[in-house]
């Protein structure tokens, strides 16, 4: 681990319907944390959802909104940081958050993904002809990034409350200072 690090808050990274929200909830209920979910946070900033974003500004205008809010959660601690799906793509967002929070990213299969997302009609990116098609190819761009995270948890036959006890340990972990050397 880089010195610059001081770990003081975990964030969940993911594709949508992986459970970032119910874990991050889970999460801040056992550590004690503040949770924020940076789609609600926007959302209620914005005045309208995620979807109405989307539809009336763009995907660029949103991406800004969570570019400017991952920068403001820099001094915060104890946060339990539950983002949207594409939001760790942004390197910059990766690296802010890196500075202060061990990152850890929730990981599906697309099927098991799309199972659970198939009836949300919230999830503009997945508004198209073949919902499943998407979600493959979307993880497939974001992969790269989601790997980058210092902790990956699949999410498939474990219940939320197993995945959150599970990185609770790793958080745990992490954050003991090294053994000072003989």
């Amino acid at each position: 681990m880089a010195a610059s690090r001081d770990i003081k808050n975990l964030a969940l990274v993911g594709f949508m319907g992986v459970g970032k929200s119910t874990v991050g909830r889970i999460l801040a209920e056992q550590l004690r944390f503040d949770f924020l979910d940076t789609d609600e946070r926007i959302e209620r900033e914005a005045g309208r959802n995620v979807r109405q974003i989307f539809a009336e500004h763009g995907e660029p205008v949103f991406r800004g909104m969570e570019r400017r809010l991952v920068q403001s959660l820099a001094e915060r601690n104890h946060l339990i940081i539950s983002t949207g799906g594409g939001l760790i793509v942004d390197p910059e967002n990766f690296a802010d958050l890196r500075q202060h929070a061990m990152i850890v990213c929730l990981w599906a299969t697309p099927e098991t993904i799309y199972e659970r997302v198939r009836y949300q009609s919230h999830r503009p990116l997945l508004q198209t002809p073949d919902p499943l098609a998407r979600i493959r190819e979307m993880l497939a761009q974001r992969e790269s990034a989601y790997r980058q995270a210092d902790v990956l948890v699949g999410v498939e036959h474990r219940s939320a409350r197993e995945i959150a006890q599970h990185i609770v340990h790793q958080f745990n972990a992490m954050r003991k200072p090294a053994a000072e050397p003989a």
